[in-house]
């Protein structure tokens, strides 16, 4: 199962951003996803940022298995999960 979050409703609303990121984590381990689509978009590159700040935090980085940064769409971040 993949799951997806489109972060362009949200990009300015430092608050949000994290809730939305917070609920996604969330769902997958509750699904058992083994895979999240973040799309923080192109732009400035900020929101990207700020999601890979998040994602590298450790209380959040023992949630999931690996990030990729896809290679043909800079736009886009996966977050692998491995459930046992």
């Amino acid at each position: 199962m993949r799951l997806k979050l489109d972060l362009h409703d949200v990009y300015n609303k430092g608050g949000e951003i994290d809730m939305a990121l917070r609920t996604i984590l969330d769902e997958a381990e509750r699904t058992k996803a083994s895979v999240v689509e973040i799309i923080p978009g192109k732009g400035s590159g900020q929101l990207k940022k700020r999601v890979l700040r998040y994602l590298d935090r450790p209380e959040v980085k023992v949630r999931y298995h690996r990030v990729e940064k896809d290679s043909k769409n800079w736009g886009r971040v996966f977050v692998h999960f491995r459930w046992k």
